[in-house]
């Protein structure tokens, strides 16, 4: 039913670093049959640096131009499901491209990120800071432009990712218009 639904239509995931986009949509990808894609790796791809190298040698100013080219591109894809960077959401630009398809916002509590990220230091934003305050700014800062997502998916500690698909499939048909055969 669901993807009858989303006819093609992709999907962006977006939230805080440690959500599990990633995770989850090369999930949900596979159950829908559609393709996966993280930003971030396409990123480095385009850069041919590490996100960490193009935060350390150019900034980050640099790095959300770079991602807003890459989902320039990426949202005219279909049958595709696209793991964003946590803070896509930053820049106003980059919500005309996400709206070429379905935004998830997978929402996790802080404590809950600050278990799962205290040690990745492959996270440039969450190097070399007291980890529980820079996550509380950015969850602060960025909550109320996630809100804008089309769904909202609360992850609890004890969710597996199995568990986050099936309740993003389970909530799809609610956003979606169904439109009644025209007679």
């Amino acid at each position: 039913m669901t993807l009858n639904l989303l006819k093609g239509v992709s999907i962006f995931l977006i939230g805080m670093p440690g959500t599990g986009k990633t995770t989850v949509g090369e999930l949900l990808a596979e159950k829908l049959g559609y393709r996966f894609f993280d930003s971030d790796v396409l990123i480095e791809r385009v850069s041919g640096n590490t996100v960490n190298e193009i935060f350390n040698t150019l900034g980050e100013e640099a790095f959300r131009k770079i991602e807003s080219q890459v989902l320039s591109e990426l949202c005219s894809y279909t049958k595709s499901i696209i793991a964003t960077g946590g803070g896509i959401v930053i820049k106003q630009m980059n919500w005309s491209y996400l709206r070429h398809g379905l935004i998830i916002w997978l929402d996790s509590p802080v404590d809950l990120l600050i278990q799962r990220l205290k040690e990745d230091s492959t996270r440039p934003l969450l190097r070399d800071v007291d980890l529980e305050q820079k996550l509380q700014s950015l969850w602060t800062q960025r909550r109320p432009l996630y809100k804008q997502a089309d769904l909202q998916i609360s992850i609890t500690e004890h969710q597996t990712p199995e568990q986050i698909v099936s309740q993003i499939l389970a909530q799809i048909p609610s956003i979606l218009k169904v439109n009644p055969v025209v007679q």
